[in-house]
This record gives structure tokens, sequence and C-alpha cells, in this order.
């Protein structure tokens, strides 16, 4: 019985962590609430399959029979939400796999989680074990109407409130590598706590109240807002609509969210930032930030990417160099033939070729594929640079 108390506690906490809540995603930055809401979610069904299983084993006349057509009402409430839970986690941690859309597994994630959080506050109330005083009961009515309060809030509410604040796309441009920058105009109040680096979730032509929404960094600082501006390359899903966004469509942001931000190091001496690819942006608008400063601090920016032609936002980087101390190394897995630069990967050897002793001590801002940042991270750590000198967003909110 304990065991199923502790996963339905920990399943309600899951709604707090993905709901978006500032107070609780600042602290730590919205990757880190994520990724701890994913290792829960195993946490929790770990628990619950303990709940059944431990009954199943030692107290197996307490189930009664499994046919739900012939089982009592509340513990089949329990087995669906079983179920259900499972469910999220399967399609959660497999969706490539399982070939889900983004946007059907959302759907899908969000129904699952509905149903899966009554049925089981319907199995506790019906079972009655230790909910058999007032104040049992009431520690979870508090849980339940914690639960309804939050999916309020998230789903009705905070839409509301993006329905009053739309935002219109102004332009569209094409960078190399694929990429599209939009930027956004805001018909109402624009972003407020706004620093660089974070990122926001972006609705455009669609109602505030769609669930259809992806997560994209700002790539402006916010010395150049009101307007914001994001940097989509099309990855074959939505972003691929996304990218070919006309002008003048209306969009909702919902955001700033994120830590990956050099206003989180205002002691640093100097900064040392790796991206890959389109993990760029990020860093874009930190240096846009620090241009905009007039701040003098040593900037060392290593940029891996497969070809010259795919390196997004080389031009401006090269503009934005002549007002800071900025040194930006491209790394090319497919240099052309005269090309003089570091090739392949930006590995141990390219690390220690381009980042100074004196380095060790400042801020490592790394974004990029995943595989990409493990591997950066143990070539620093072998180079002497201490853990928390190495910053990056897990950026797998999905």
């Amino acid at each position: 019985m304990g065991l199923g108390f502790g996963a339905l506690a920990m399943v309600t906490l899951q709604f707090a962590m993905t709901g978006r809540l500032r107070w609780l995603t600042h602290p730590f930055g919205a990757d880190i609430v994520y990724l701890c809401h994913r290792y829960l979610s195993w946490g929790a069904l770990a628990l619950m399959l303990a709940h059944f299983g431990l009954l199943y084993v030692f107290h197996e006349p307490a189930l009664g029979v499994l046919n739900p057509l012939e089982a009592r009402w509340e513990l089949t409430a329990g087995r669906v939400a079983l179920v259900c839970f499972a469910g999220l986690v399967v399609t959660s941690q497999w969706r490539e796999l399982l070939r889900l859309r983004y946007e059907h597994w959302r759907a899908l994630h969000l129904f699952l989680a509905i149903v899966g959080f009554a049925a089981a506050i319907a199995h506790v109330l019906g079972v009655g074990n230790l909910t058999d005083t007032p104040e049992k009961r009431a520690l979870w009515l508090g849980a339940t109407l914690g639960w309804a309060g939050i999916l309020v809030f998230t789903r009705l509410l905070r839409p509301w409130a993006q329905s009053r604040n739309p935002w219109r796309v102004v332009s569209n441009t094409s960078e190399y590598g694929g990429v599209h920058t939009l930027e956004l105009e805001p018909e109402g109040d624009g972003l407020t706590r706004w620093k660089p680096g974070q990122f926001a979730w972006l609705k455009v032509e669609r109602s505030p109240f769609s669930l259809i929404e992806h997560p994209f960094t700002i790539s402006t600082a916010p010395e150049k807002g009101p307007n914001v501006a994001f940097s989509i390359k099309p990855l074959g899903d939505h972003s691929t609509a996304l990218a070919e966004t006309p002008v003048g469509a209306r969009a909702y942001v919902d955001g700033p969210y994120g830590a990956f931000s050099i206003d989180r190091m205002a002691d640093a001496e100097g900064f040392v930032m790796i991206a890959g690819g389109v993990g760029i942006t990020p860093i874009l608008s930190n240096l846009h930030a620090l241009e905009a400063r007039n701040d003098k601090r040593p900037v060392i920016l290593l940029y891996g990417n497969p070809t010259w032609d795919q390196i997004s936002f080389r031009e401006e980087l090269a503009d934005i160099g002549k007002r800071l101390n900025l040194s930006v190394v491209h790394v090319l897995d497919d240099p052309p033939a005269e090309w003089e630069g570091p090739h392949g990967k930006i590995d141990a050897d390219v690390l220690r070729d381009h980042l100074p002793e004196n380095a060790r001590d400042w801020p490592h801002l790394l974004c990029g594929p995943r595989p990409m940042i493990d591997s950066l991270e143990r070539d620093l750590k072998a180079m002497g640079v201490a853990e928390r000198h190495i910053d990056f967003e897990i950026f797998e909110l999905v």
C-alpha cells in the first residue's frame, strides 16, 4: 500500500515539473527539471509495478479477479492507471522507434496522464485503505486539487494570457546550413526577465490552446528587443513547416526559460564556447549580449560543421568579432581543398591546440548533439577543466 501511495505522490509531482512553473525551473534550468521528470517517471512506474506485484504474489485474494468485466470497479481503475502510466513512459522513451509524430505523442501524453491520474485517485478512494480518516482524505483531496489547479493553469489560464499577447512574424531570413531565422514583433507585451541564451515555446498560425508547439532558442539578445528571433533548422517534422512561415503570420510565445546564459557567470574572466551545427543559436544570443554591452572579456568559439557552406551565421560571427575580443575557430568535417584550419570533429586535439592554459577556469558553454557534448565533457575534464566550469543544456525535452 505504501508503494502505491508513494507512486501516486510522485505522479502528482510530475505535473508540476512539466508545467513550466518559473519558480521551479528558474533555479535549475528547464532542461534539468525535464530530465528529472524523465527519471522520476521511471521511478514512479517501478513503485506502481512493485505495488501490484507484491499484492499479486503475497496477497492475491486482495486483487480479486483480473478480468475487468468481473472485477470490482475500484480495482479495475487501478489497473487502468497502471496501463496509462506504463504507456506514458514507453511512448516517451521510444517515441522515435514507435514512429510517433511529435504532435500525436503530445496529445497522447496529455490524454494518458489525465486518465491515468483520475483512475489512480478513483482507485485509492474506492479501495479505501489508509483513507479512513478526515485528515487522510484531506491529504489526497489536496493532491487532487493541486493536480487540477496545475492542469487548469497550464492548459487554460496560460494560453488565455497568451491570446492577449500575440506576436507577428516580420521577417523570415534564409541562413547558411538550411537554417531559417524568424523575427517576431510583439503586438502586446513583450518578454520579461529575458536573459541571453534562453529559449521559448513557439506556436505559429495556431490557437494558443493548441498542443502543437516547439521549444527554440531565442537567437537575439535582450538588448536588441523587444523583437525576438528564432533560428530553425528543418528536420522533417513540424520544424519544416515553421521554417516556411510567411511574413505576417500570427504567433504565440511562451517564455523565456533556460539557464544557459552568461548572465549567470558575471564574474568570469573570459568564456570558452563550443557549438555544433544549429547549436550555435544560444551561443549567438550570448555573443550579441556581450556585443551590446561592449564587453571586452576574451571569448574563444570552436564551431563544428560538416562543410564551409553549412556554417550558419558565419558572416554574422565575423561581423560580431570586429567589436568583441572574439576568436572563432571553424572545424569542418569535409573541408575544401585549400582549407588550413582544423578538420574532423572537435576533439581533444582541437581543444589542446586552441584553448590556452589560462582558459581552464573560464566557463565552457557547450551546445550541440548529445554525443558531441558527452565526448567534449570527458575531454575537457581530462584537460583539467573542473566540472563546475562546464555548462550545457540537456535539451531532450521531447
